[in-house]
C-alpha cells in the first residue's frame, strides 16, 4: 500500500446469512481526501463504512487503513482475526459519526467530548478540558459546554458527536449519513462543521444524500448500488454527466 493512501479496500465481500451485501468493493482513499459515498438505501454504503473500522467482519478481501490490516493479522499467507481488545485499539484511530448521536444523556457536552480522552487515552483531566473546550469552539458550541444533550438541538448534538470523535485524534473520519436524522433547518450547521474539518486536511469518508455537500466538498464521489461500485470519479463530472444508466436513474430522483 502506497504511503499516500489512507484507505485501501480490495475485493471486499460481506454477507449477512444468505444476503450478500457487499459484492467485491475495491476503493482507495488518499490522505487528506474527502470521499462521498452515495446510492439508494440498501446498496451497502453503511455496511462498507462499518467494515472499515471492523464493526462488521468482512467475509473476504483486504482492508487496510494507514498501511495496517484492519481487524486481522497475516501469518503464513492466512488472515487471523484480532482479539476484541486489539481491534478496539485500532478503532481509536478511526473516528465515526453515526446518524444517531449516541451521546451520554447524563453527561454535559464537554464531559461527552472528554470522557474518551480521560478513560481510554488516560489524558489528565485539566488538559482534556482545555482540548475539549477548544474542539467544541471549533464546531461552534463554545457557549454550550455545560448543556446536557436533552437541552441541545439535534444539530448541536451531532456537532458534539463530531467533537467527541475528533477528541481521540483520529487519522480518518467516517460519517454515516450524519444529517439524515436532523430537521432540514439544522442540516446546514452540521455540514458547515464537516466542511471546516475537510479544509483542515482530515481524511473523510462520508455516506450522504446531501449532493450539494458532495459537489462542494468531496474530492471523489462513489455511486454504489446492489453491493457494488457502479461509478466513481470527480463529483462535478459524475453529477453532471454520469456514464451509467443506474447512476443517471438515481441522480434524476435526488438532484
Amino acid at each position: 500500500m502506497s504511503e499516500s493512501l489512507m484507505v485501501s479496500a480490495v475485493d471486499i465481500h460481506k454477507s449477512f446469512g444468505t444476503n450478500e451485501v457487499l459484492k467485491g468493493i475495491t476503493l482507495e482513499v488518499k490522505r487528506g481526501e474527502v470521499m462521498c459515498l452515495v446510492g439508494p438505501s440498501g446498496s451497502g454504503k453503511s455496511t462498507f463504512l462499518r467494515c472499515i473500522n471492523h464493526l462488521e467482519r468482512i467475509n473476504s478481501g483486504r482492508l487496510m487503513v494507514d498501511n495496517q490490516l484492519i481487524g486481522y493479522r497475516e501469518s503464513n499467507g492466512k488472515l487471523h482475526e484480532l482479539k476484541p481488545s486489539e481491534a478496539a485499539a485500532q478503532r481509536v484511530g478511526i473516528g465515526m459519526v453515526f446518524q444517531k448521536f449516541n451521546l451520554f444523556p447524563h453527561l454535559t457536552a464537554l464531559d461527552n467530548v472528554i470522557s474518551g480522552m480521560i478513560r481510554v487515552q488516560k489524558i489528565d483531566r485539566t488538559i482534556a478540558i482545555a482540548e475539549g473546550t477548544e474542539l467544541l469552539r471549533r464546531v461552534g458550541l463554545a457557549d454550550k459546554l455545560e448543556h446536557y444533550p436533552a437541552h441541545l438541538s439535534g444539530g448541536q448534538q451531532q456537532r458534539v458527536a463530531i467533537a467527541r470523535s475528533l477528541a481521540m485524534k483520529p487519522k480518518l473520519m467516517l460519517f454515516d449519513e450524519p444529517t439524515s436524522a436532523l430537521d432540514p433547518e439544522l442540516v446546514g450547521e452540521v455540514l458547515d462543521a464537516m466542511k471546516q474539518l475537510a479544509q483542515s486536511g482530515m481524511t473523510m469518508i462520508v455516506v450522504t444524500h446531501e449532493m450539494g455537500f458532495a459537489r462542494e466538498v468531496a474530492d471523489s464521489l462513489v455511486f454504489m448500488d446492489g453491493g457494488v461500485v457502479v461509478e466513481s470519479g470527480d463529483p462535478e463530472e459524475v453529477l453532471r454527466s454520469p456514464k451509467h444508466e443506474r447512476t443517471r436513474a438515481f441522480l434524476s430522483k435526488v438532484l
